[in-house]
């Protein structure tokens, strides 16, 4: 388990890496991706319980599904600083024949990746069905997933909620990132949808607030709420409050950077904002 200061630490460095990433192939979604990269570093760095290598199965280990897989940059990256695959891998991130697709796919084999998500709505259909999975295998490890509160306007969510909270399926956490950005604006102006908490609770669902969503230390402490709140015959969601575009000053507070690649002199700024006298760029 890292400390505070590697955490830290880490959170810059993948920044670093998504931005470069993007940069370098002038494609990506960078905005959600500095968004999540606090959430994305504690889970797998410090609440996941995690098996030395990789296998489809995940038999006797915490899972994790990325629904809202246009992310795909701030996953790529802390799979790799995670151990799961070469971080000199990062390089090949959106070009021909690399397993770094822009939406991550499983055909390619990549460890870390365990469905192919990007065709928003999909992910809690399946991380349900793999928590319904470790039942039968009598497996007592979590499911965790991330959702983005666009997404949540695919009617498949709201089915996927209604059977998992009818079926009692109380080992899956689902977080939500309530950024209250999507491509096209803010998902008020898009398709309002009221109020996420009554909703899900509505449906039934254990539900507790992240309200410094950027923050990795209230990170850490709802995750772990979120953990001591499971096996009680309800699901848990967890409501991210996080910031598009975190950690660089101009993506922030703006839709704009949902799917944009930032130029060479933006790229400059931003790394510059995101410093580190330990960076290792891959």
């Amino acid at each position: 388990m890292a400390d505070t200061q590697q955490l830290n630490a880490l959170t810059t460095q993948v920044r670093r890496d998504i931005l470069r990433m993007v940069h370098a192939v002038n494609s990506g979604h960078p905005g959600g991706s500095l968004g999540c990269t606090e959430f994305m570093v504690a889970l797998y760095q410090n609440i996941m319980t995690r098996k030395e290598g990789f296998d489809m199965d995940g038999i006797g280990e915490d899972l994790f599904f990325l629904s809202n897989g246009h992310i795909s940059p701030v996953f790529y990256s802390v799979l790799a600083r995670s151990g799961y695959f070469p971080i000199s891998e990062l390089a090949t991130f959106r070009k021909l024949n690399s397993r770094l697709q822009g939406h991550p796919t499983t055909h390619e084999g990549l460890p870390g990746i365990r469905m192919a998500s990007g065709s928003l709505g999909q992910g809690l259909s399946v991380a349900i069905g793999a928590a319904q999975a470790k039942k039968l295998n009598n497996d007592n490890h979590l499911i965790y997933s991330l959702h983005g509160d666009g997404e949540l306007q695919e009617g498949q969510n709201w089915e996927a909620i209604m059977y998992a909270s009818a079926k009692k399926v109380d080992n899956l956490i689902a977080t939500i990132d309530v950024n209250g950005k999507q491509i096209d604006g803010t998902t008020d102006d898009v398709l309002n949808m009221g109020s996420l908490k009554a909703k899900f609770e509505a449906f039934d669902w254990d539900v507790l607030e992240i309200t410094e969503g950027n923050n990795l230390q209230a990170i850490i402490a709802g995750l772990n709420e979120a953990k001591s709140r499971t096996g009680k015959e309800k699901p848990v969601c967890i409501l991210l409050h996080t910031e598009m575009g975190n950690g660089v000053d101009f993506m922030m507070h703006t839709h704009a950077w949902h799917g944009k690649a930032p130029n060479d002199e933006q790229l400059a700024t931003a790394l510059n904002q995101n410093y580190s006298p330990d960076e290792k760029d891959y």
